[in-house]
């Protein structure tokens, strides 16, 4: 949603200005879908520097409590599945169904590395059977305990229920938490399947079979109060136990995958937003873009989970901790949708009112009844969320203060070409990628790499990685390039979407590169400094021939690694942030190299201080 934003509006927590040639070019891609006419809110929160913090705050609360509940979904689970053994085995300790739950858990995350599609095939079984036998289950029970039970489907008896408990009946609401969690991450099944077979199935498989089995327990407790607390496994006949047992241990793995394929999708998307550290990002499948895997967050979410399990090792205490997480993302959910409708959609004002006002009515209820289950482990979501609401806070304002030192010591056209002027007309044979975070300007860091090589290569070229919230960019929109005023001096902006992968391995950026040098010098995909000049015919074919020739001599990719150095009268803010957390977080994160694939035996580091005061 915060991506939507982006692409429609001027706001966004990175403060990079493009050149008005660069923004044109964004808005022509194919995938790039801009509003025509500027609505009033729109207007007030790309002028309103607060109100974009603000929406920001929101986004990042809203992902690390997605994040949460990657970690709690996969605990709560497994240990509620496994649990249900000692309904039929009682004398079974509470400490091996602990410890059964967490080698299920090492199980499934050491499963992630084969991606989702090569055990998927195991996933369409496992569920079909869910969605068949609960409600066959639960028909079974509305026969024999209470047939008149479909008569709670009448809003009367929610009347009723409120007026006969008050206060007592709104405590109940918590129970219910859990009966409609798992909708709030179904965003992520859209990396796998198509927005319309959802809500088929969905309309005509689950939600069918969901108000199936909960009308079957609901029959079985009226006849048996007793049982309250163990209402899923207590009211399966002992017959077919042991079967349901093991098809509810599969689905409980399925369920969990869910959420960690979705967990694995956010951040993949905020570290190509640049608001989280480089993590390595793996796609597991060659024809579905959203099924990606990361060993490092899968590691953490594995440690998490395990945490979880052994830290409450009841699926009632976790329970409080994943209804506030799941209640909270909705409710932040429906706000952004809101702001969408209004800046993107341009809806009226009545209708988006009349939307947040009937959703945040029935949310805020479930919202308002969980914050009392803060003490009792729903406070678990709130630490979580805060952690790593921290972390995105500090990576983004140190990637900004970095940003903000280049653009303000950039070298200026001159100081480049006196710095060309002194290395003479003898250049290294070979193409230099000189990666840097400007879309217009020199890097100053490229002042201390002459200083210190005392060369450059016949060809240099600025490359800029810009990463444009959609989906993705086609290949060939993806470079725009262009002359900077001296020979062999060039731009590169290369456009990625989030679901785009970066690779520079081989010799594959290069020859595409060079190959958008040749072809489109003086096109449409040129951002030179003066595309109006138009050169002889033989000049552009000479320079055609320099690049070709750099080109088979090979690259060498050169990229910035800038410290701060933090004077000791700049603010507490600086000192602590751009300091001491962001240099251990760079220092904990995949490096550039890495994360942009360049080949290790053709890229230099070059590091230099960058004065904070």
């Amino acid at each position: 949603m915060y991506s939507l934003l982006c692409q429609h509006t001027n706001v966004g927590g990175q403060a990079r200005k493009l050149s008005e040639r660069t923004a044109i070019a964004d808005s022509q891609l194919s995938h790039f879908q801009q509003s025509e006419k500027p609505s009033r809110v729109r207007n007030w929160l790309e002028h309103n520097e607060f109100g974009q913090q603000a929406l920001l705050f929101v986004v990042m609360m809203g992902t690390c409590m997605l994040i949460g509940d990657g970690v709690l979904t996969p605990a709560i689970s497994v240990l509620s599945a496994i649990e249900g053994i000692q309904t039929e085995v009682p004398s079974i300790s509470n400490n091996v169904v602990v410890w059964v739950s967490a080698l299920l858990l090492v199980l499934v995350f050491c499963g992630q590395s084969y991606g989702t599609e090569k055990v998927a095939f195991l996933f369409s079984p496992v569920m079909v059977l869910w969605l068949l036998t609960n409600p066959m289950v639960g028909i079974y029970n509305v026969i024999k305990f209470y047939p008149t039970i479909f008569k709670a489907f009448s809003p009367q008896y929610i009347y009723t229920f409120f007026q006969k408990n008050g206060k007592q009946g709104w405590k109940m609401l918590g129970g219910l938490v859990l009966c409609i969690t798992g909708s709030e991450a179904m965003f992520a099944d859209l990396g796998h399947f198509n927005r319309l077979s959802i809500q088929v199935a969905f309309c005509f498989g689950v939600y069918p079979s969901v108000l199936l089995t909960y009308a079957g327990q609901t029959a079985f407790l009226i006849n048996h109060p007793e049982y309250y607390l163990q209402g899923y496994f207590i009211q399966i006949p002992k017959s077919i136990f042991w079967p349901m047992f093991v098809i509810a241990t599969l689905a409980a793995i399925v369920a969990s995958q869910g959420l960690i394929s979705a967990t694995f999708s956010v951040i993949k998307q905020s570290v190509a937003l640049d608001y989280f550290p480089p993590v390595k990002i793996v796609h597991t499948s060659e024809n579905t873009e959203g099924q990606v895997y990361s060993p490092e967050v899968n590691y953490v979410l594995l440690v998490l989970c395990l945490a979880v399990v052994f830290g409450f090792q009841s699926a009632t205490q976790i329970g409080n901790a994943f209804g506030v997480a799941v209640v909270c993302v909705m409710v932040i959910t429906t706000c952004l949708m809101t702001i969408i409708m209004l800046v993107i959609w341009d809806a009226k004002g009545p209708f988006a009112f009349t939307f947040f006002t009937v959703f945040i009515i029935v949310e805020g209820s479930y919202f308002s009844v969980v914050l009392w289950k803060i003490p009792d482990g729903g406070w678990l979501p709130f630490i979580l969320s805060i952690i790593f609401t921290l972390i995105m806070a500090i990576w983004n304002y140190g990637r900004q203060k970095k940003f903000e030192y280049e653009r303000k010591n950039k070298l200026s056209k001159k100081e480049l070409g006196q710095l060309l002027s002194s290395i003479g007309d003898h250049r290294v044979p070979g193409v230099c990628f000189f990666y840097t975070d400007l879309f217009h300007g020199v890097p100053p860091i490229v002042q201390h790499y002459v200083r210190n090589v005392r060369t450059l290569h016949q060809v240099l070229i600025f490359t800029t990685i810009r990463h444009i919230p959609v989906k993705t960019v086609l290949p060939a929109e993806r470079f725009l390039v262009g002359r900077i005023g001296f020979k062999g001096v060039y731009r590169c902006v290369a456009r990625y979407g989030y679901r785009d992968l970066i690779s520079s391995e081989r010799t594959y950026f290069l020859d595409q590169v060079t190959q958008c040098l040749t072809e489109h010098i003086g096109s449409a995909l040129d951002v030179s400094d003066n595309p109006d000049d138009i050169e002889a015919e033989e000049e552009r074919l000479k320079e055609v021939e320099m690049i070709k020739e750099a080109q088979a001599a090979g690259a060498v990719y050169v990229i910035g690694r800038s410290e701060f150095k933090v004077d000791r009268n700049a603010s507490w803010m600086n000192r602590l942030f751009a300091g001491v957390l962001y240099p251990f977080l760079n220092s904990i994160s995949r490096s550039s190299i890495s994360a942009l694939h360049i080949p290790p035996a053709s890229c230099l580091e070059v590091g230099m201080y960058y004065d904070l005061t």
